[in-house]
């Protein structure tokens, strides 16, 4: 019981509303479960908060108190995501495999049109790494539509295309996955659309915006 009423002042005290459970499996001792909801509506635990009077005793663990002598410590353990498979499942679900730029796997692809602009892409994918950024070239001796299309399957946020128009005036003509043409960029400039758009989906997650 104090435990439990320790989890509860806590989140009392932080004004997080909660539920009462007193049938969930809590093996260890109380703990809190964080639930969220997938794109279907349906609840899912993840991340938790436990207090655990099993583990202490089980590997013998002690601390030696003010007063000289061996206490057994009390566990607090957490598992921010709980099952990283499950965690990420909602994560698919959720945003139907569009996942924003600061969470996509691949951020941007530069597209060469034909061999001739392999070199320029190539300096082009390494200067955006070098900013810190997920981008992949494809060189691929395919059609720019094809290469277009299979991006926009992949759901990947950015796609740079450069032909030689692009790499005489040293720039990138810039698409949305979505199909949409943003018009043309320096490099520069796409790298601050690209820190833009992070950073915008960061202020989103902000728990203070």
């Amino acid at each position: 019981m104090l435990a439990t009423s320790a989890l509860e002042g806590a989140l009392k005290s932080r004004n997080i509303a909660f539920q009462l459970d007193p049938g969930g499996g809590a093996f260890y001792g109380p703990k809190i479960d964080i639930k969220i909801k997938d794109a279907l509506g349906r609840s899912w635990q993840c991340s938790t908060v436990q207090i655990d009077f099993n583990n202490p005793e089980r590997f013998d663990m002690q601390y030696i108190g003010e007063d000289g002598k061996g206490h057994r410590p009390i566990m607090i353990h957490r598992a921010l995501m709980g099952s990283i498979e499950r965690f990420f499942g909602i994560l698919v679900e959720h945003y139907g495999g569009a996942f924003p730029a600061w969470l996509a796997p691949v951020q941007a692809v530069v597209m060469a049109i034909t061999d001739h602009q392999r070199e320029y892409v190539t300096q082009v994918v390494a200067q955006m790494k070098t900013a810190g950024y997920r981008v992949e070239a494809d060189l691929r001796n395919e059609k720019i539509g094809l290469k277009i299309r299979e991006a926009e399957k992949a759901k990947t946020p950015f796609m740079f295309v450069v032909g030689e128009r692009e790499v005489q005036a040293g720039t990138l003509s810039v698409r949305g996955r979505s199909g949409a043409n943003l018009g043309s960029m320096t490099v520069a400039g796409a790298l601050d659309l690209l820190k833009a758009e992070v950073q915008r989906a960061g202020q989103q997650l902000s728990p203070t915006s």
